[in-house]
């Protein structure tokens, strides 16, 4: 294999590592933002569940429901921008990981040439002493 397919090989094999961590990061942001809507989500049952018992805490759940709507609604944001993210980062792993195949493919088709002409040239350097050997008389 020549050196610069080798580089390049090297380069492309880094480059889908690097966004294969990538796409890691972001869906482990995306499993927080939801686990942390779930938790917000049994947050509220719960407090809705203490102040049926308790008159005095309706005036503080008026408050406390449209903190958990807010809170609710940006990190439903934030799961739709991590998605889009993903997609994004999905999509250019896909493009990296078939980069790196094309070169893979071109080292391997330079390294099948090479072989076929070193083959060639060998069959040549037999021919051209069998003639030899012939003009003597071997």
């Amino acid at each position: 294999m020549t050196k610069w397919a080798a580089s390049l090989i090297r380069i492309s094999t880094h480059e889908v590592e690097t966004l294969q961590k990538r796409l890691a990061e972001i869906v482990e942001r995306r499993t927080a933002s939801e686990l942390r809507v779930a938790m917000l989500d049994a947050e509220a049952e719960a407090e809705g569940k203490r102040a049926e018992g308790d008159a005095s805490a309706g005036w503080y759940m008026i408050g406390y429901r449209e903190g958990y709507k807010r809170r609710r609604a940006e990190m439903l944001v934030q799961i739709d921008q991590c998605h889009q993210e993903e997609v994004g980062a999905r999509d250019a792993l896909a493009e990296a990981f078939e980069n790196l195949k094309k070169y893979e493919h071109v080292a391997e088709q330079a390294k099948v040439l090479a072989t076929k002409k070193q083959g060639a040239f060998e069959a040549a350097q037999l021919d051209e002493l069998g003639l030899r050997r012939k003009a003597v008389g071997f």
